[in-house]
């Protein structure tokens, strides 16, 4: 099989899951036996570009000529099976779905956010959810309220380029979503349930879980989105001591929140930014991860790192944060044939119960975004941990490790070339 994976790198300076999700897959895949042909395009080229290379980036969300000019004779000369189509902007563009389609390629889209509609890609503004442009022809209040990089004209251009593709991203021959939350996203947009596979990210297995350590991590970019403050008001609910310590780890805006907490009481610590072995020490550390974002967080990989260490989570029921824990009540799309993610098991009778609001799963807890919801679950959480470690590791198991994602992803393809084929 020959896959081609067409994806826009992010900027290295803004670090990005998705960057490390599709250098992962890439890795995986070949090692599977796929033969894949990258077709990368990154952010930094942009500074480098001639003066008529960038006179030509304003349009490059809609139509970049230089990139279908060049998949087009990679296509032409290596006649892959499918386009695995991460993130197309800017220098891809989603005009990359028609240029496979013209030379009859399926095409498979990752949803990694939800920039069919949304043109922050985030579903939220000024420090709340905000779904103001869902079933408009034109997403005007992305340009009233600037939310594409601050810029009214940025974000005019991106709203234009949202409704000009609607019929494009609607040709995509098969949508994998993330969780359970993004396949509803696309089903509001007009996907088809038979377009739409549930497939999650993976991450290799760090091996055999360590045991459990002591209170809570917690670990995101420090940025009003991921619930930084949230937690912090709920935490301080507790007398100092009682949970444990807290220990924060992560970057950006509200890193003097952080800094503070940490001045403040005696079990909080702040860890800074953390290189890989630093994260893989302070999840062996804890014994539980918090993540307690207010919008509707995609698929937020710290999770899965987690489960596979036997660390189960608390969570808000917010984006995919649910499925990732098991404790939403998977719907999955019809048609997925042998990529169907298996819906998880409840959680066995022998483990105590919990107050009303808490949401139980296979591999953590789910409550309401709120201060008091949060506040009452975190002596659950930390009094619980142990009886969910074994089921934390056996969900990564089960539905995130590389092999068993692996093998899903490249079903998916099979199953995309043959409807292609037929």
């Amino acid at each position: 099989m020959r896959i081609v994976v067409a994806h826009n790198r992010y900027r290295e300076a803004q670090p990005s899951g998705e960057n490390t999700i599709v250098d992962a897959e890439i890795a995986q895949l070949t090692a599977a036996g796929v033969e894949v042909l990258p077709f990368l395009r990154s952010s930094d080229e942009i500074p480098a570009m001639s003066m008529a290379a960038k006179a030509l980036l304003p349009i490059s969300p809609i139509w970049a000529p230089q990139a279908q000019h060049d998949l087009d004779r990679l296509l032409a000369e290596h006649r892959p099976d499918v386009l695995h189509l991460h993130n197309p902007y800017p220098l891809l563009s989603p005009w990359v779905i028609r240029t496979a389609h013209k030379r009859g390629v399926p095409v498979v889209q990752t949803v990694h956010n939800y920039r069919q509609v949304c043109s922050s890609g985030l579903y939220f503004r000024d420090g709340v959810i905000c779904q103001d442009c869902r079933g408009r022809a034109l997403g005007v209040p992305a340009v009233v309220h600037r939310c594409y990089r601050g810029s009214r004209a940025q974000s005019a251009l991106m709203a234009t380029t949202l409704a000009v593709h609607r019929p494009t991203w609607k040709s995509v021959d098969r949508f994998i979503a993330l969780t359970t939350a993004v396949a509803d996203h696309l089903r509001d947009y007009g996907i088809p349930d038979e377009r739409i596979v549930v497939k999650p990210n993976a991450i290799p297995d760090p091996g055999t879980p360590a045991p459990l350590g002591e209170g809570f991590l917690y670990m995101a970019r420090l940025t009003p989105e991921k619930g930084l403050d949230l937690l912090l008001e709920a935490w301080r609910r507790h007398p100092v001591g009682t949970l444990g310590p807290l220990r924060i780890a992560g970057d950006g805006e509200l890193r003097p929140l952080a800094e503070a907490a940490a001045a403040e009481r005696a079990d909080v610590v702040y860890l800074g930014q953390l290189d890989r072995p630093g994260v893989r020490a302070a999840i062996e550390a804890s014994a539980v991860l918090l993540a307690t974002p207010t919008w509707h967080d995609v698929l937020p990989t710290v999770i899965i790192e987690a489960l596979a260490s036997g660390r189960p989570v608390l969570g808000t029921a917010l984006g995919g944060i649910p499925y990732l824990v098991g404790a939403d009540t998977p719907r999955e799309p019809t048609g997925t044939g042998p990529a169907e993610v298996a819906s998880a098991p409840a959680g066995g009778s022998d483990r105590p119960a919990i107050p009303d609001g808490i949401e139980a799963g296979e591999a953590g807890w789910v409550v309401a975004p709120e201060p008091a919801a949060l506040a009452a679950a975190l002596p659950v959480a930390g009094a619980g941990a142990a009886a969910l470690a074994g089921s934390a590791r056996t969900r990564y198991e089960r539905m995130f490790h590389p092999d068993v994602v692996t093998k899903r992803l490249i079903d998916i393809y099979a199953d995309v070339a043959a409807t292609a084929r037929r």
